[in-house]
């Protein structure tokens, strides 16, 4: 193992979760004995073929009864990006050849689909995206007021990947269905951490991503409803039904199934154990001055909480809890030497002075209540050292300045 428990007098606490997570011994036996024993090309005749054909459907079988779908529906791809793209794009095409090329999403969804559907934009569709202001997430009634005649697609992400939102799903996919509008979801925050079931829920298309369920990285799936036709974004061979060329990454998506069978029958004990983890941390965070949480702890997945720090960046907060053996994220990121905040919090009606102060801390099921205790006494540490380096907090205190928390 190259990270060690400690850093110095620093204890080593993981807490970017949301970001990727460590692969489960499970997923990498499955891996290890699939590039051992399992090295074959599945589209070939042969017998060692014909192998790696066998435990390539056994895995699309496998991650198909999580979801709740016939193995016939499930497709793979390279992550939750290229599924948000295909996905997207199939229903903007279906519509299109009926005229319709009206889109209903959110504004703070994750950039593969605001990225697509601006992309879309360009070619003439017509995008709205939903506010979540209220509550960071929005009412099935919103959907509902939003879909139009011409309405050809409904995208909106199971989960919220930075504050952690868990939106209304099941009551957006019966609207859609009512209306006969192709139902999209984003579930790379939700699958293996939130129960999934696409029938039950109206979802006619999901994309999820291996690696945040204790997956390997470069590997996802595209659920899509029998008789929706996919457009294909990648020419080439026959694979996964015509609709994704490329021989298929066999060891990735058998650590993938065997990934995401292990969380599905784990979720509820795991969710248990990592909501009170979060609510410890929420309370504990809650008490440094002029702070607040991002979202509400209502409909939060179990593992996320988001704080914002009045007073200080994000860069500089992550920088110092580094130092002091604690990984995370800010909703801040810089971009070609400018400092931009976070679209989520901006979406959810953060001010844009404080909304460089964020910090995203996203646990699973390995952290422990020591872990919390630790971050507990280190965050509330490096906040105060940050603030007391920072002249617009100086004037803040001084009362030159109000204060916006």
């Amino acid at each position: 193992m190259i990270y060690s428990k400690r850093k110095g007098n620093y204890m080593r606490v993981y807490a970017d979760n949301a970001a990727t997570t460590k692969m489960s011994r499970a997923s990498i036996e499955a891996m290890n004995d699939a590039v051992e024993n399992c090295w074959g090309n599945p589209s070939s005749l042969h017998c060692i073929g014909q192998h790696a054909a066998e435990r390539l459907q056994k895995a699309r079988e496998d991650i198909a009864e999580v979801l709740g779908c016939s193995p016939k529906e499930i497709y793979f791809t390279s992550g939750g990006s290229e599924a948000d793209n295909q996905a997207i794009i199939s229903a903007a095409r279906i519509g299109e050849r009926k005229g319709k090329k009206h889109i209903v999403s959110t504004a703070f969804e994750h950039h593969a689909v605001l990225h697509t559907l601006k992309k879309l934009e360009k070619e003439g569709f017509e995008i709205d995206l939903l506010d979540v202001k209220n509550n960071a997430n929005i009412t099935s009634e919103q959907v509902k007021n939003a879909i139009r005649d011409d309405t050809c697609l409904v995208t909106v992400m199971y989960a919220n990947n930075e504050v952690g939102s868990i939106l209304p799903i099941a009551e957006i996919g019966k609207i859609c269905r009512e209306k006969g509008v192709i139902f999209h979801t984003d579930a790379v925050q939700a699958a293996g951490h939130l129960h999934i079931n696409v029938a039950d829920e109206c979802i006619d298309m999901l994309s999820l991503s291996a690696h945040k369920f204790h997956g390997p990285k470069g590997v996802g799936v595209l659920y899509s409803r029998k008789g929706i036709p996919l457009t294909v974004l990648i020419e080439g061979g026959a694979q996964e039904r015509g609709k994704r060329a490329g021989t298929e990454n066999l060891p990735a998506i058998i650590g993938m199934a065997a990934a995401l069978k292990e969380a599905n029958e784990n979720l509820d004990a795991n969710a248990a154990k990592m909501t009170k983890l979060r609510d410890k941390l929420i309370d504990g965070l809650s008490k440094i001055p002029h702070s607040a949480l991002n979202g509400t702890r209502e409909n939060r997945l179990p593992g996320n909480v988001n704080f914002l720090f009045e007073g200080i960046e994000g860069e500089s907060l992550l920088l110092l809890l580094d130092d002091r053996g604690i990984c995370a994220s800010s909703g801040s990121a810089c971009t070609s030497g400018s400092l931009d905040p976070s679209h989520v919090l901006l979406a959810i009606g953060r001010p844009h002075e404080i909304a460089h102060g964020s910090l995203r801390l996203s646990l699973s099921e390995w952290n422990t209540e020591e872990e919390i205790d630790y971050m507990l006494e280190q965050i509330p540490q490096v906040v105060t050292y940050l603030r007391n380096m920072s002249p617009l907090w100086r004037e803040k205190v001084s009362g030159e300045k109000e204060f916006e928390i």
